[in-house]
């Protein structure tokens, strides 16, 4: 059988709909889903319609469909993909799809509402080959990259192989605030800095670090020490920050800034072969004070020059906090947020811990 006879039988099975009778569907709640390439979807695509991709159309699906039931309107360029796709859908079970005929064209042609998304260039395609090819990033989660501020506070274990990956990820602006300079015994795992980098600021260390691994992207030394006087200012036009300070002071400063301005809290802290990360919604409830309602007494809790760390568990750690800032960034749904993982790197031991909200928290409580 012929293509074109095998399209004539599927559009007797499964009857397209009209440009017209799929808007007045999708304003109705039915899912429009544009399954065309990248460089067609650059050109336009209806407003409000999902980009899942023909490639992957099967496997993204449920996560947009929990109701087999649902209407779902698959769109191409013309109606041939689309009317495939439709078959293809049906045969897994969900029970009410349809194409939508003439595709995009028509669509066009119909006078509806579209729109021309922000596009990467062909250098970006790329470098970012390898994440564009996941389902949960594809075009335009790395667009959502490209367009992110993130803060990074400390350039230092856990700044370090944070700011490295978020840079290699495509974060458009990170910004990194530390007020120190490298010292030879930070080398062994503050990665960002080498040894001809000693007595230099952290923050330029790290910006041309940075710049070097990725020039296509903004670098923000800020070369301040964090206080509850200045965390406000500073997280300020952010979209998420990342928490890798490493005094008690700083980190309740940045908290309270984080909840009053709704910026999500990426945390992480570390001592000898042990690790915490975790996220802190936006607002808070829960916050890093709903965890840690006051610092500890002094000399509770030793800093890595009093205790020793193992240079590769911040590495870890900060590597998760890169990794949770990115699944935010392009909005998967299973992130630490409102959890803390724990980690034992002597035993390779990992726990989650659900972190309640206080409801007499004093940064975040009701």
């Amino acid at each position: 059988m012929s293509l074109k006879d095998e399209l004539a039988l599927l559009r007797e099975r499964i009857p397209p709909v009209t440009a017209e009778r799929a808007a007045e569907l999708a304003r109705d709640g039915a899912l429009l889903v544009d399954i065309r390439e990248a460089d067609e979807i650059a050109q336009g695509t209806p407003v409000g319609a999902k980009a899942l991709g023909r490639g992957f159309l099967e496997m993204r699906i449920e996560e947009q469909v929990s109701d087999p039931s649902q209407t779902i309107l698959l769109m191409c360029a013309s109606g041939s993909r689309s009317l495939l796709a439709a078959d293809q859908l049906t045969r897994l079970g969900y029970t009410d799809v349809r194409s939508v005929e003439g595709g995009f064209d028509a669509w066009k042609d119909a006078g509806l509402a579209f729109e021309t998304p922000a596009m990467l260039d062909t250098a970006d395609r790329a470098r970012y080959a390898r994440q564009l090819t996941l389902p949960e990033v594809g075009e335009a989660g790395q667009t959502k990259l490209r367009d992110a501020r993130v803060l990074i506070i400390g350039a230092g274990g856990l700044g370090s192989p944070a700011a490295y990956y978020l840079a290699a990820a495509g974060v458009g602006h990170i910004g990194i605030v530390d007020h120190d300079v490298v010292d030879r015994s930070n080398l062994h795992r503050q990665i960002l800095h080498r040894d001809a980098s000693v007595g230099q600021p952290k923050v330029r260390s790290a910006m041309a670090s940075l710049s070097a691994l990725n020039p296509s992207i903004d670098i923000e030394p800020i070369e301040k020490r964090v206080s509850a006087d200045n965390a406000a200012e500073l997280v300020a036009g952010y979209d998420l920050v990342v928490d890798g300070c490493d005094n008690f002071a700083a980190r309740y400063a940045i908290n309270d800034a984080c909840v009053a301005a709704k910026i999500t809290l990426v945390y992480g802290a570390v001592e000898r072969f042990s690790g915490q990360v975790g996220v802190f919604p936006a607002g808070g409830q829960p916050c890093y004070r709903c965890l840690f309602a006051s610092a500890p007494p002094a000399g509770a809790a030793p800093t890595c020059a009093e205790a020793g760390v193992l240079g590769v568990v911040p590495g870890l750690v900060g590597t998760l906090q890169a990794l949770e800032a990115i699944k935010l960034i392009v909005g998967m749904a299973d992130t630490l947020s409102a959890r803390v993982l724990t980690l034992d790197a002597r035993t390779q031991r990992w726990r989650s811990l659900q972190v309640p909200a206080d409801p007499n928290c004093a940064a975040c409580g009701g």
